[in-house]
């Protein structure tokens, strides 16, 4: 029988750490999440207004919309999913970073990618589960739920956590950054992209 190669432990270990940092999206979330003229694995690439006119509710059920993006120089979106591991083990950095950033101009925004049942509605099971993720995690900001507003976002995604980040009108700033990384470096990525809308 063969050894396996250099190159094929290699190969197997980038494997591994691809699937450490993103998580596949869950079976039934592709049917709530139709692509928007765009294939469904295509990057997020900036484009004006992506978020610049959207309705949904968040996990308490409040309203939302464009709106919450207006006192903000830039707002981070983080995609997410509660069967994510990757994802959930972000959510307490990414907490402490939307306390941090607070009167720096800088949001976090979580969206539930997962909290959809295949004709349309919102799970409620799946609401209670992403509650309590965020009660643990510390990831006390805003976290929206899918609508139909959001399908051209959300069919754009295939792995998560995706994360991008938009100016106060919605409009996409920078590329999207689809895996899970350290505070240290989200803090660098906010810093880049804040200079990039204040400049």
């Amino acid at each position: 029988m063969m050894k396996p190669t250099r190159f094929a432990r290699a190969a197997a270990a980038l494997a591994c750490l691809l699937l450490l940092g993103a998580c596949a999206p869950a079976e039934d979330s592709s049917a709530a999440a139709p692509s928007a003229g765009q294939d469904a694995g295509q990057q997020t690439d900036a484009q004006d207004g992506v978020l610049s006119a959207f309705s949904t509710t968040d996990l308490d059920g409040n309203p939302a919309d464009q709106s919450i993006l207006a006192d903000y120089d830039l707002t981070m979106v983080n995609v997410w999913a509660t069967y994510c591991g990757p994802c959930i083990s972000e959510m307490p950095d990414l907490g402490a970073l939307a306390a941090e950033y607070a009167d720096k101009g800088v949001q976090i925004v979580g969206l539930v990618s997962d909290a959809m049942n295949a004709d349309g509605s919102i799970s409620d099971s799946q609401v209670e589960t992403a509650k309590q993720i965020v009660a643990e995690t510390g990831a006390d900001y805003t976290h929206l739920l899918p609508s139909a507003d959001l399908y051209g976002v959300l069919g754009q995604i295939y792995a998560v956590p995706t994360t991008f980040f938009v100016d106060s009108e919605g409009v996409q700033v920078g590329q999207a950054v689809m895996a899970a990384q350290s505070k240290e470096k989200w803090t660098e990525t906010i810093d880049s992209m804040l200079a990039e809308v204040q400049a």
